[in-house]
């Protein structure tokens, strides 16, 4: 596994890291913007403890689980773009915490987000994070689940994030909403 000192990882502030968006996108995760580990490999969730490559291999949604921790592994790179899953995120630069964002970066990250779905035309977009599309898209009132819009013509999710620091959710719970999502954009 790749090392990083602190100071390297720090340097890596604002660093945009590459969306994974294959040719036919079916279903396109968002995340709050990249951590430091994932810019530094340039994979999203790549940190060892993220739940999300766990959570989508408890889904079912991909038949083993992807190591992202060094980097995407092209072997698995192809096999999400032949399920039709894409990865992007609201913020598309890298800081340590999604805290260090401001209001200004997650309305800006929304409109992009926005004409990148119009581009990719996913069946369904899931947005992993309340809190963020809240502020993102000025619903302060929204619940987690399927949303009663759509955004760029695409079904709509707002489902947890699979940060360690959103305790309260496990792999299990985690792959049972990202599996619902799976099933919406796969019918």
């Amino acid at each position: 596994m790749a090392r990083f000192t602190r100071a390297e990882l720090q340097a890596l502030h604002g660093t945009l890291v590459d969306d994974l968006l294959g040719a036919r996108v079916r279903l396109l995760f968002v995340g709050i913007n990249p951590g430091l580990w994932t810019a530094a490999v340039n994979a999203h969730f790549a940190r060892k403890g993220n739940r999300f490559w766990p959570a989508l291999h408890a889904a079912g949604i991909t038949p083993h689980l992807v190591d992202a921790s060094d980097g995407m592994r092209p072997d698995d790179l192809a096999m999400m773009h032949e399920l039709g899953i894409g990865i992007t995120n609201v913020v598309p630069t890298a800081s340590a915490r999604a805290d260090e964002l401001t209001r200004a970066e997650v309305r800006a990250g929304a409109a992009s987000l926005e004409a990148k779905v119009a581009r990719a035309q996913p069946a369904v977009v899931a947005v992993l994070g309340l809190t963020v599309y809240r502020e993102a898209f000025a619903r302060p009132k929204a619940v987690a689940g399927l949303q009663p819009e759509r955004l760029a013509g695409a079904e709509l999710w707002v489902l947890p994030n699979p940060s360690g620091l959103n305790a309260h959710e496990t792999v299990a719970s985690l792959a049972a909403a990202y599996r619902e999502a799976w099933l919406a954009a796969t019918r």
